[in-house]
């Protein structure tokens, strides 16, 4: 396409974006206001439109998915100097400079089941007296690293309880990767500083190298890659940089909102262009978003409008209690089946663990789904732990379940020995939810997990989800039955094909990058969203708004949000409030 083709198929507002060529800004783009398109635009029209050399242009995305649709899209015409991720990128520099650091060129990166083995080999040799799981210290590890400390400065930043054994493990854990030439993944990014920051020769070589540079999803950024770009831009200043801060919704991540004012300081002529006419939703869907995302405070608020007619209006439903909730969803997909195919539906929530309940009845209607990013409940690795135990005290003679629950640890397994040795008799008889406290208590199963990440907090509301079937079905070899039933109907679904197109079931953090012509948004009450976790903190509370305002802007045409008067979740049954978003 020749550039005035191009430009044609923009609207003003994107085309003031694309045409900007020379300096620094930021393109706040709104949910789906085509915002690839323009990323791709504004690269061609450097090309053609400017003569820059194609290898003079850094495009940073934040997946290798994301770099290989960017690539395809922009051709086999121009091949730029880089597109790929942040950490891909560090890669690649430091095999080629990092031995101006005393890198070598053949250097390992490490997984996180590395990180997990380097940190379990150091836990053998440092005894403490706490007890921390090794991903409790690769999580605080990997904070430090995103905000630029190093060992050495460890205790001058942080003083709480357990700061000095983190920093004891950080030590230990640097110096094993070194001993092993490794990096993990927070190293490519730190050490790629390091070796710019030590050596200007170097920094200019690739100032100069990449006079362009272009970075989608800025609003996902964390302190050390808006420090590396900073870093690359600083010389030619050229620097896009792409996103909606209204779905900033990784904080946990270590992603910085603050990082927006940050480049306008960095970048003080920075122009500002703002994507706001939207190519996905109806107005309906639009006004609901902007009501609900307005109320936020520390970031811009994008107004998004469509050139689209009608549309149908947002629908609420108060359900009495999840099941009820879950059947309003099973019969309007049934409803809306004959006009749509099943996968063209999709069904959002806060936590894994509310799939739970909408697995039940999906199957029990026979509505084929597919769980997105997830795995069904059942199938959750800290749920067929627990089931083991339990499988276990009814038949000892049960192999698999054995084997697993060896594989958890051998001083665990001789603490459960000894509990069944006491109890076989009367455990069967006892209530399941009271037999899974008494197992958690014998083996201090729940230490596996530290409530601090946000992988193992999602594990533990899973436990407590069981522990809701548990006081439904208090019989133990009631329960086992009734999940076995369960399992067998994921199976049969699986053997008749039928789930490949089935409904769509994902957390609102899978959902982000994902459209939809038909979404439910259940669980829309206090405690489940926003979640109980952010109440006592106004960043955390409007990113709890900004997942809400994630999910909305997924529907292209219908949107459902529902919400319960009562629910019984994590194993207790307690009246519900309706989200305080749905209030405002």
């Amino acid at each position: 396409m020749s550039i005035d083709n191009i430009l044609k198929s923009l609207n003003p507002q994107q085309k003031e974006a694309v045409l900007y060529h020379h300096g620094a800004s930021i393109i706040l783009a709104g949910a789906g206001s085509g915002k690839t398109r323009v990323l791709i635009s504004k690269v061609i029209n450097l090309i053609r439109g400017h003569d820059v050399n194609p290898k003079s242009i850094l495009m940073i995305t934040f997946t290798n998915k994301a770099a290989g649709e960017m690539k395809a899209r922009i051709g086999v015409s121009y091949s730029l100097g880089y597109v790929g991720t942040f950490h891909s990128f560090c890669a690649r520099v430091l095999r080629i400079d990092g031995q101006f650091i005393g890198l070598k060129r053949n250097f390992l990166i490490y997984d996180e089941e590395d990180q997990i083995g380097v940190i379990k080999s150091v836990l053998k040799k440092i005894s403490l007296n706490k007890k921390y799981t090794p991903s409790y210290f690769l999580n605080r590890i990997s904070a430090a690293k995103n905000q630029l400390i190093s060992p050495e400065k460890y205790l001058d930043v942080f003083s709480d309880y357990a700061s000095s054994d983190t920093n004891l493990i950080y030590q230990a854990y640097q110096k094993e990767l070194k001993e092993n030439n490794a990096l993990d993944f927070d190293d490519l990014i730190n050490v790629t500083i390091k070796l710019f920051t030590k050596n200007k020769q170097v920094l200019e070589r690739y100032q100069d190298r990449y006079k362009y540079i272009l970075v989608d999803e800025f609003q996902d950024t964390n302190y050390v890659q808006y420090f590396l770009t900073k870093l690359l831009g600083a010389k030619y200043k050229n620097v896009t940089v792409v996103g909606d801060f209204s779905q900033s919704i990784y904080s946990w991540r270590g992603a910085e909102i603050k990082n927006l004012e940050k480049f306008k300081t960095d970048f003080p002529r920075t122009k500002v262009f703002y994507l706001e006419r939207n190519y996905r939703s109806t107005q309906a869907i639009l006004n609901f978003a902007f009501d609900v995302i307005s109320k936020n405070q520390t970031h811009p608020i994008l107004g998004l409008y469509t050139d689209k007619k009608g549309g149908e209006e947002v629908v609420f439903y108060e359900a009495a209690n999840e099941e009820d909730e879950g059947i309003y969803v099973a019969n309007m997909i049934n409803d809306l089946k004959s006009g749509q195919r099943l996968d063209e539906m999709a069904v959002l929530y806060r936590t894994n663990a509310q799939s739970r309940a909408l697995e039940e009845v999906f199957l029990h209607y026979g509505i084929p789904y597919v769980l997105i990013g997830g795995t069904r409940f059942y199938e959750r690795k800290e749920v067929k732990d627990v089931l083991s135990y339990l499988r276990l005290l009814v038949n000892p003679v049960d192999k698999l379940s054995k084997e697993r629950i060896i594989k958890l640890g051998k001083t665990r397994w001789e603490k459960f020995r000894e509990y069944y040795d006491k109890n076989k008799e009367e455990a069967v008889n006892k209530n399941t939810d009271k037999v899974i406290e008494e197992v958690f208590q014998a083996t201090g199963y729940l230490k596996l997990y530290d409530p601090e990440t946000e992988e193992d907090y999602s594990r533990l509301e899973n436990i407590k989800e069981l522990k809701s079937v548990a006081v439904v079905f208090p019989s133990l070899s009631e329960f086992l039955e009734q999940v076995a039933l369960v399992e067998s109907e994921y199976f049969e679904g699986e053997k008749k094909g039928r789930n490949k197109n089935g409904v769509r079931l994902m957390t609102l953090h899978q959902a982000k990058g994902l459209e939809f012509p038909v979404v439910f948004v259940v669980g829309v009450e206090e405690g489940i969203l926003p979640h109980s976790r952010s109440f006592d903190d106004i960043y955390s509370l409007e990113e709890e708004r900004r997942l809400f305002y994630v999910g909305i802007t997924r529907a292209k045409e219908r949107l459902y949000i529902t919400y319960t008067r009562q629910r019984f979740i994590f194993g207790s049954r307690s009246y519900s409030m309706k989200s305080r978003f749905l209030e405002e």
